[in-house]
């Protein structure tokens, strides 16, 4: 593919609730670019970007997949991210490089869940935003409804450029507003659609939704809105040159519509792309972050020194490593040498490739704004900085939720082992929001993810890439013990085994501290009774004994420990002995500071047909539940429900949702805060923990 500079190149995410249309929305454009010669269909797994067998047995999104193309003398690079929540990550990487998203709709259910925290995510990276209402001829589907849920959740600029002619299954074609014109499905047309006259019983409703964007885009122009209100004639160039003043900076949301599966209308968003979307010369500097955490502004300039942002990793058994890349300054050329600042490593380029998916392309050169795939190479990883010399940079970090949902596993058998540690240490590069470590308490590895899914998908890859099978056992609550009040100890360590001994003498004391403190360590000791060199070992030993409650042996948190008083001795004492002492004194202290159990308490969010919500509900309440509100969502029938559930109630929550709205429903999971479990609750965990250590010291 030729080169390009920056102002010929557009950068765009796809993004949207899970079962959106994004992936045929992609297939669409990548044929209505005639890059393929048919329409890929997600559900036999005939689709460019979810080509991983994973991804089709799922039928779903796993991973963020990159489509690099050309339509109408642009390069496009187009990131297709999933919308299941388990996959964030890969969502919010692409959002990351992508210089504007496409956010994807379903017109049966509007705003859903996932559409609303990726536009968030969307908005707090300034992006433009463009909107697609996908799936019109689906039953009960309302482009009007659907219009109606972006302007209540997003605001009154989100405004349509297009509209639907028909409905349901009848949808036969799209009025566009900005030249008000329809396009009429002709299934045997390449393009999907052939130009007409808008339909006569179309004209007045077209006129009132015309009349409604050029009120949002007369407002991005002093110059037209004057010429507007004196009902001078706006010419049409007049017209894209405000609406993409609007886009870019973020004053003006379009909302496109179509049916991907049937290419309708997405020869129209292909359009809009180009003529509506910034490129990466109009977007300006990239943000990164010097030495000392200051703002420093990359410019997309092809002559300035060389600055790549490594935005995704993907750990192939057999193509090796392969890093995705947004080139912010400079040119990247293939057989190059290049230092990693962030790790101060020297890395040396080979190849240079261009995706459709799993295809890959070599080119010579990437330049300032493109994206592309840099393999092989040796230590780099997402997240990371690629220059050509060392320099002081590094990348605002990523905000992504913590793993919530633990499993304990094993090797399946012995012969696993070795597979197995270098699979999971593989799939780490790939997932930051995987966490797998070694319980400290019981000796058990644990792998967490965001939600069941994940897990199995991770597991499941584990297998299918690298030969390692993995047993799971039931999910792990996580809960953590805290204090109820302040107490206070004196505990003395005295040792004496011939030679020198060891000696340490300390006074703690301990109360409760806000909410997210961790430990607050307060050193309050005067006349140097406790020499300065031995105050990092008492803390250490509070950190450690912190690590194991008194009660059932989770971690502690939110604790403010005084440091108060003290002896110490000119020989004897040393930093293992106050470390020690430190953490007698500690453990001892919390047996008079009224110790609690604490649960995870989960931020649920639900979204279902209307004529389930009552046994939903039920449900919720029967799991310790709190409902915190409801409301209706896209004008399909559906309701959303929020609501604060213990996490250790929706462990199974996924197939009991499916049983009770026959598979209608769908939820996003979030950790919320940390509550007292009832007394009654509390035992039986206690209970259970105690043995289960009992055991395991067996």
């Amino acid at each position: 593919m030729s080169h390009k500079s920056a102002d010929r190149i557009r950068n765009v995410a796809l993004v949207g609730h899970r079962g959106c249309g994004k992936t045929s929305v992609c297939e669409a454009m990548l044929f209505e670019a005639g890059v393929t010669n048919r329409l890929g269909r997600a559900d036999d797994g005939s689709t460019v970007t979810d080509s991983a067998e994973d991804e089709k047995a799922r039928g779903m999104s796993i991973d963020a997949a990159v489509v690099t193309f050309e339509h109408d003398d642009r390069k496009l690079n187009v990131i297709d991210a999933p919308g299941e929540p388990s996959f964030v990550a890969e969502a919010a990487a692409a959002l990351s490089v992508a210089d504007a998203a496409v956010v994807v709709v379903n017109a049966v259910a509007g705003v859903e869940v996932g559409t609303d925290r990726l536009w968030q995510r969307a908005a707090e990276a300034e992006l433009p935003r463009l909107v697609f209402v996908n799936m019109l001829d689906r039953e009960r589907a309302d482009f009007f409804a659907a219009l109606d849920s972006l302007k209540a959740a997003f605001g009154p600029h989100v405004v349509a450029t297009e509209i639907p002619i028909g409905t349901e299954h009848e949808v036969r074609g799209i009025v566009d507003l900005i030249d008000m014109k329809a396009f009429l499905h002709e299934s045997a047309e390449r393009g999907g659609t052939v130009e007409a006259e808008i339909p006569e019983e179309m004209v007045e409703l077209a006129e009132q939704y015309r009349d409604k964007l050029m009120d949002e885009v007369a407002e991005n122009s002093d110059e037209l809105m004057e010429h507007y209100l004196e009902g001078a004639e706006i010419s049409h160039s007049e017209i894209v040159t405000a609406l993409k003043r609007g886009v870019t900076e973020g004053h003006l949301f379009p909302v496109t519509c179509g049916i991907a599966t049937r290419n309708l209308g997405t020869g129209r968003l292909l359009e809009a792309l180009v003529e509506d979307l910034p490129s990466p010369a109009m977007r300006g500097a990239r943000t990164l972050l010097d030495g000392d955490g200051a703002e420093v502004g990359i410019e997309p300039d092809e002559g300035d020194d060389l600055v790549v942002h490594v935005f995704k990793t993907t750990a192939d058994p057999f193509a090796g490593r392969l890093n995705v890349v947004r080139v912010l300054s400079g040119t990247l050329t293939a057989d190059a040498q290049v230092v990693n600042v962030t790790r101060d490593t020297q890395e040396r380029v080979g190849q240079l490739l261009e995706a459709q998916g799993a295809k890959m392309t070599a080119v010579d050169d990437l330049g300032a704004g493109d994206i592309g795939i840099v393999p092989k190479l040796k230590e780099t990883r997402a997240g990371e900085l690629l220059c050509d010399r060392r320099r002081d940079l590094a990348l605002a970090r990523l905000e992504l939720p913590s793993p919530v949902m633990a499993f304990a596993f094993e090797p399946k058998s012995r012969g696993d082992e070795e597979k197995a540690a270098t699979a999971i240490r593989r799939l780490r590069e790939e997932d930051p929001t995987l966490d797998v470590h070694r319980d400290p308490q019981t000796g058990e590895q644990i792998i967490a993810g965001l939600t069941q899914i994940h897990v199995e998908v991770v597991v499941a890859r584990m297998k299918s890439r690298y030969g390692a099978e993995i047993e799971l056992h039931p999910p792990r609550v996580p809960y953590v013990e805290a204090i109820r009040k302040p107490a206070k100890a004196h505990s003395r360590y005295k040792k004496q085994s011939g030679g020198r001994g060891q000696f340490a003498d300390c006074h703690i004391e301990i109360e409760p501290a806000d909410p997210g403190t961790g430990l607050e360590f307060v050193n309050e000791i005067k006349g140097g009774v406790i020499p300065g060199g031995f105050i990092p070992a008492v803390e250490a030993g509070v950190k450690e004994a912190m690590q194991h409650g008194t009660l059932a042996g989770y971690p502690i948190k939110d604790v403010r420990v005084r440091l108060v008083d003290g002896q110490h001795h000119t020989v004897d004492s040393s930093e293992m002995a106050f470390k020690i002492c430190a953490s007698m004194g500690f453990k001892e202290a919390m047996a008079d500071a009224s110790p609690a159990l604490l649960e995870p308490i989960a931020k649920l969010t639900i979204a279902c047909p209307d004529d389930c919500v009552g046994d939903v509900i039920g449900d919720l309440n029967s799991r310790r539940g709190h409902p915190l509100g409801m409301e209706p969502k896209g004008g399909a029938g559906t309701t959303e429900i929020v609501a604060e559930v213990p996490m250790a109630e929706v462990l199974d929550y996924a197939p009991a949702l499916r049983a009770i709205t026959g598979g209608r429903g769908d939820y996003a999971l979030e950790f919320d805060r940390h509550a007292e479990v009832p007394a009654h609750l509390a035992e039986k965990v206690i209970a259970a923990a105690r043995s289960a250590g009992s055991e395991a010291v067996a």
